[in-house]
């Protein structure tokens, strides 16, 4: 990695079961200083990073020139002693993982501020799946993929795909997620995420989720947030610069995995059994492209466009200034017209359709 042994921190985020753990050992395998994995599941080990001094943490790195703090997050006030570590431990690398944000986020912002490079970890992307057995294997998966997402675990071992998915879902989504913010209606979170799930590809209205759901809007949306900081779902704004009729509050909501998704429904079907089946080819490839701007670290603001005249663009993404806008069809036969208002009121932009026979692209780069 470029960015080690630069005098700044090393935060690696994600959720669980994408792999952070496994980089760690990949990183401690290749190298070639003396390293130090403190392991935060261990109670003796929280006990020494929790509110040390910069002496008791010179003392517990010896000569380490590599630190290693996995699960974070479980250390209480991890941001001031990292930015110990960072500003007394000259010329050793401080490499931490946190499987969520909702603490770790919280607690490492301001103290770190200027003392670190944050990373964020995905389930496995369509970009890292061709750089593993190539483009052509990859397409060859895209059902599969659409249905029980990326997972390394669903991908290691996709004969028990549906039972590793809901395993991970109850314990992941619910228990964790539960315990960290100490929710104690865990109902109707589950309640809004199927809404959400069941929704997926429309635009969302916190004021109709709620009275779904049975709670006030405010307590929706702080749910919504959570989520959000644990990486199971992202928001997609609304695209508004000078249209009166332009939707410019609306958001959709998409989750980072289809698999998750299919699993809070619990709906595994095979794509041609699904009605659901644009939905899913939209949040496929939505959250491969997130994950491919964000490894490839292109900055862009990304959208959807609607007018109250429900003239619509599924995704637009701006990037310098430009936008492109994309429409996305599981037909491969289906066109599109492009909105007349959207052309005159954005001359300068791009489109293009994406299909089965060209998404590989959009999601992965052009080869």
């Amino acid at each position: 990695m470029e960015d080690m042994f630069q005098g700044k921190a090393i935060v690696l985020t994600g959720p669980r079961q994408v792999g952070k753990t496994t980089l760690l050992d990949v990183i401690k395998s290749r190298s070639r200083v003396k390293t130090l994995w403190l392991n935060c599941d261990e109670p003796d080990i929280r006990m020494q990073l929790e509110n040390a001094n910069s002496t008791q943490l010179s003392a517990l790195a010896g000569d380490a020139s590599l630190i290693f703090i996995d699960e974070a997050q479980r250390v209480k006030n991890i941001g001031i002693t990292l930015k110990l570590m960072v500003d007394n431990l000259k010329n050793v690398q401080i490499v931490a993982t946190g499987s969520s944000a909702l603490e770790l986020a919280n607690e490492i912002s301001e103290p770190l501020t200027g003392r670190k490079w944050e990373y964020r970890l995905f389930p496995l992307s369509a970009l890292e799946m061709v750089g593993h057995h190539g483009r052509l294997e990859e397409s060859r998966l895209l059902e599969q993929r659409l249905i029980y997402g990326g997972y390394p675990d669903i991908i290691n071992h996709p004969s028990k795909a549906t039972r590793s998915l809901q395993e991970l879902t109850n314990n992941y989504l619910y228990k964790d997620l539960l315990a960290l913010e100490n929710i104690r209606k865990p109902v109707l979170l589950e309640k809004i995420l199927t809404a959400l799930a069941l929704q997926l590809g429309n635009e969302v209205s916190f004021v109709e989720l709620s009275r779904l759901v049975g709670a006030d809007h405010k307590t929706v949306e702080h749910y919504i947030q959570m989520l959000e900081k644990s990486f199971v779902i992202f928001q997609l704004p609304a695209f508004s610069r000078n249209l009166r009729n332009e939707i410019k509050k609306g958001r959709k909501i998409f989750f980072y995995d289809n698999g998750i998704r299919n699993a809070i429904i619990k709906n595994f079907n095979p794509v041609g059994m699904r009605q659901d089946i644009g939905a899913l080819w939209e949040n496929h490839l939505i959250s491969e492209r997130v994950k491919l701007n964000a490894y490839t670290q292109r900055y862009v603001n990304s959208y959807f466009w609607r007018t109250h005249a429900q003239q619509e663009i599924d995704y637009i993404e701006e990037s310098s200034g430009h936008l492109l806008a994309v429409e996305f069809k599981w037909n491969d036969q289906a066109n599109k017209k492009w909105p007349e208002t959207f052309e005159k009121a954005y001359p300068d932009t791009s489109y293009t359709l994406i299909n089965r026979n060209n998404y590989m692209d959009f999601i992965v780069g052009e080869a």
